[in-house]
């Protein structure tokens, strides 16, 4: 198996309970989920698969933490590596976890394989940056409108890993 890291930024606390949800579901140890408010970017360097999860702000804005993250993983090369990505976005915004669609673009140069993508049925969204031919470029969520969704997304997306 894969060396699996999950690296968050959450402002709301919605993204980092999905993140340990994720982690408890493929029981990934504690000390491999990481707040990138506190971590360094070259620390997916230990890793074989990178789950990255953001949440989405105004009009598909990337977390603040997240943000300076994701400054710190452009530049790296993450060839050999794959990447799967999450977030928590409210579908009644302007784009739904669109934050997802720019990290999906930024990371392209890198060289990381990306995996992961998600249908999005069962949504009621008018748009997203995080939607590429119909399908998501990785798993979104809704925690505001449809929590009752996201444990059944979890597994579902997590198969497809």
């Amino acid at each position: 198996m894969k060396k699996t890291g999950i690296f968050f930024g959450s402002s709301t606390g919605y993204t980092a309970d999905v993140a340990n949800r994720i982690g408890r579901a493929l029981g990934i140890d504690m000390a491999d989920i990481h707040d990138v408010a506190n971590t360094a970017p070259s620390r997916v360097g230990g890793y074989d698969m990178i789950l990255l999860g953001c949440s989405t702000w105004g009009d598909g804005d990337i977390q603040d933490d997240f943000a300076d993250f994701l400054d710190g993983l452009e530049a790296m090369d993450l060839t050999g590596k794959t990447v799967a990505l999450f977030g928590c976005g409210d579908e009644s915004m302007s784009s739904f976890c669109g934050a997802l669609g720019k990290i999906y673009r930024r990371l392209q140069s890198t060289g990381a394989k990306f995996e992961g993508s998600f249908n999005a049925d069962g949504y009621d969204f008018s748009g997203s940056d995080a939607e590429i031919d119909g399908r998501m470029v990785g798993l979104v969520l809704d925690e505001v409108n449809h929590p009752d969704l996201t444990d059944v997304r979890i597994a579902a997306w997590l198969k497809t890993l």
